[in-house]
């Protein structure tokens, strides 16, 4: 999808951004900037889209997200709901490649930096010690000053470069070249299908929001996309089938139904597809903590 290009907010006289934000939802624009951003989810679930993967998130997930790789977090429906009391939690930091100075970069002893720089364009989620070690600089670089937030940085950057507990996000590089083309119909076709995922949506119907042919969606979205219409919307109801079958005890005939699916054989299909495992299979591993 041709995102939305986001201009972070700085100050003249700091390297790189780091904020704490507590907020009814995530909701935001499909989007991507040429800073390198770690996201921390302190609070929250739903799901992710980055580059081109579509997958859940949760309390605690740390994300290394690299420069212009297209991403967008998006709560579950009832963070949404009028009377919601819910609220997600995040720490963020923003930083550009060079923010050191390119020719810090350019030394010898900062090659590892420049390869893991390489390795988040793919996106990197954080596991185990690492993210525990992460997650505290970046408590320590929000209240940080002067040189120590520079150290810290350095740690941070020296720790990820360091370490092996991560697993890539996108199947390919994602990254995406600024250009100034508009934006707000895919951001209007996402935007509506994440909210009507669970009830049937048509070609026709799709094709009629966007304001163009069915022939020229089809054509417009895969290009824009690399896949289908109907392949973009299933990724979408099988995200939150996981998420349903982990924290809940729902059969697996009410999930595929509660996700949009009106035929358990093709829910099946889908789902074995997409996680290489069936609903039952998916539960067990999660819940004996089994890397799946």
């Amino acid at each position: 999808m041709k995102p939305y290009f986001h201009k972070v907010p700085t100050k003249l006289e700091t390297s790189f951004s780091i904020r704490n934000d507590t907020l009814p939802n995530f909701g935001t624009l499909w989007h991507y900037h040429p800073e390198l951003e770690l996201h921390h989810v302190k609070k929250g679930k739903g799901v992710k889209f980055i580059g081109d993967n579509i997958s859940n998130f949760s309390d605690g997930e740390l994300i290394l997200i690299g420069e212009n790789l297209p991403h967008t977090w998006r709560c579950e429906d009832n963070y949404f709901l009028p009377e919601s009391k819910l609220r997600v939690e995040a720490c963020v930091m923003h930083f550009l490649p060079n923010c050191l100075g390119q020719d810090f970069i350019n030394l010898p002893e900062a090659h590892q930096i420049s390869r893991l720089y390489e390795k988040a364009k793919k996106g990197l989620i954080i596991k185990g010690d690492t993210k525990k070690k992460i997650v505290s600089l970046m408590e320590k670089a929000g209240d940080a000053v002067n040189l120590e937030r520079l150290t810290i940085l350095l740690s941070i950057l020296s720790t990820l470069a360091n370490s092996e507990e991560y697993d890539f996000i996108t199947s390919t590089s994602a990254y995406f070249a600024p250009n100034n083309l508009d934006t707000d119909r895919i951001n209007k076709i996402c935007a509506y299908t994440l909210t009507n995922y669970k009830n049937e949506i048509t070609i026709s119907e799709i094709s009629a929001l966007s304001n163009l042919s069915v022939t020229s969606f089809c054509r417009y979205f895969k290009k824009m996309t690399k896949k289908t219409y109907y392949d973009f919307l299933t990724e979408i109801r099988i995200s939150h089938a996981c998420r349903i079958l982990i924290e809940s005890e729902m059969t697996v005939e009410v999930i595929c139904m509660e996700c949009g699916f009106n035929n358990p054989s093709n829910f099946y299909r889908h789902f074995k597809n997409i996680t290489g495992h069936t609903p039952v299979e998916y539960k067990k591993k999660y819940l004996n903590k089994v890397t799946i």
